[in-house]
């Protein structure tokens, strides 16, 4: 049981996600990981198998230093925290694993794996994001309770918010080629999601840094509102004149009902269309 519980062959405490110490007589409890299904609300979406096998590795050397979180669910167990440790004592052919059973709710487990990630900072930055959203959903919290939760600022989870509007093809680019959350932060800028998939490619070719990504930006912008402002405005032709003889004939109307006695003409040619009013002059 020992070599399941201390990999690395230690014997010692564990200690729980706040860091306080665990004793294994008191709280820790040996769990089939195929028992152990994953936490709908995980919000790392992005696994990649050289991490899993390094943690193993780790894991094989010195041991598990901090055990799995679950709750106790009709089916078997539903993990709280610790995804990757699980997949990577999955790895080691483990037939148990230790855990710490926590009573919660599935609302409160959604609440403490969204926290648990965003607080470690292991997310990228569109799984903070999408972790953020999903915590305000699940509980009904405003910008400003999530700020209060993560004892950050509320520019801060706005800005995190914004990154939710770039495309799913736009993020794993960034992602794959390691630019940070200030160059989507600055392609966010640009609204045309085309024009900006293009920009992007940009970056990525040029490996251009945070600053000259914004430069970049800037220069583009400027030149798109310049070609705006001396593209030459367009002359709206009606070519239904019908409405400007209704327009003359309802003054000549008006004018013969105060009492003055207008004759019109009306003379066509090739090109043009000549209307001669004839107003009599007034006798004194």
């Amino acid at each position: 049981m020992a070599g399941n519980l201390f990999f690395g062959g230690r014997l010692g405490n564990f200690k729980d996600e706040n860091d306080k110490i665990i004793t294994k007589e008191e709280k820790i409890v040996m769990i089939s990981p195929f028992e152990i299904s994953p936490n709908p609300s995980q919000p790392r979406k992005y696994f990649t198998d050289e991490a899993i096998y390094r943690l193993a590795d780790s894991i094989r050397i010195h041991g598990l230093i901090q055990p799995l979180s679950v709750r106790k669910t009709e089916n078997g167990y539903e993990l709280i925290a610790g995804e990757r440790r699980l997949r990577a004592l999955k790895i080691l052919g483990k037939n148990e694993v230790p855990c710490v059973i926590t009573n919660v709710d599935k609302e409160e487990s959604a609440h403490l794996a969204i926290i648990e990630n965003i607080q470690r900072e292991n997310l990228n930055m569109f799984e903070q994001a999408s972790a953020i959203l999903n915590l305000m959903k699940v509980h009904c919290l405003t910008q400003e309770k999530i700020a209060e939760q993560l004892s950050c600022s509320q520019s801060y989870v706005a800005n995190k918010l914004r990154l939710l509007k770039i495309s799913d093809e736009e993020k794993q680019d960034i992602i794959e080629f390691g630019l940070t959350e200030r160059h989507a932060r600055a392609l966010l800028r640009i609204k045309d999601e085309d024009v900006r998939k293009s920009v992007l490619k940009t970056i990525i070719k040029k490996n251009l840094n945070v600053a000259s990504t914004e430069e970049y930006i800037d220069r583009l912008l400027i030149e798109k509102k310049k070609e705006k402002c001396d593209k030459p405005k367009t002359k709206i032709i009606i070519k239904d004149m019908r409405l400007f003889y209704n327009t003359i004939d309802k003054a000549i109307e008006t004018m013969r009902a105060t009492g003055f006695d207008v004759e019109t003409t009306k003379r066509e040619t090739s090109e043009t269309t000549e209307i001669v009013i004839a107003i009599p002059k007034c006798s004194t």
